[in-house]
């Protein structure tokens, strides 16, 4: 990877003592339980977050009011090795209407023994969100960023 892709690249991993299939359902079915509520872009408290486990759903929290704030789309949906989702949330932590100016967020889920998963979350393509896109990799890198995301994660799956 060269330098420049480094920059507008963010990896980080976790290991779970749980089979494959396991290790991907519960981040698919159970991404509410693991997602921090206070990350919300609607007016109103998170009710639910929903991933739709199709190419060409969605990710998205449901509001206490029945309203949704579509955050992701599926791009890519391969139980149980790997999913890519769009990171549909602009430098100013707003939706993105502009696919263009999205990232991506690759999940791989990788069998190191029958009982154990190594789970790589690979968010890229940062650049894409132009001016200011260095916030949303600090963000997403920082401790309240995906390594929050699979340390709960993994809290989830030991439980």
């Amino acid at each position: 990877m060269s330098g420049s892709a480094e920059a507008t690249t963010v990896r980080h991993e976790v290991v779970v003592d749980a089979p494959v299939e396991r290790a991907f359902s519960v981040f698919v079915n159970d991404i509410g339980s693991f997602k921090p509520r206070e990350h919300n872009l609607l007016a109103v408290d998170i009710a639910e977050t929903v991933f739709e486990p199709r190419v060409g759903g969605h990710v998205y929290d449901r509001g206490v009011d029945g309203s949704e704030c579509r955050w992701a789309r599926v791009l890519a949906f391969e139980p149980p090795e790997r999913l890519v989702i769009s990171w549909d949330i602009s430098q100013r932590w707003q939706i993105e209407a502009d696919p263009d100016k999205t990232s991506e967020v690759e999940i791989k889920f990788i069998a190191e023994t029958p009982q154990r998963t190594r789970v790589v979350l690979e968010h890229r393509n940062l650049d894409r969100h132009l001016d200011g896109w260095q916030a949303v990799r600090d963000g997403i890198d920082s401790d309240a960023g995906w390594p929050l995301y699979l340390r709960r994660y993994a809290d989830l799956i030991a439980a």
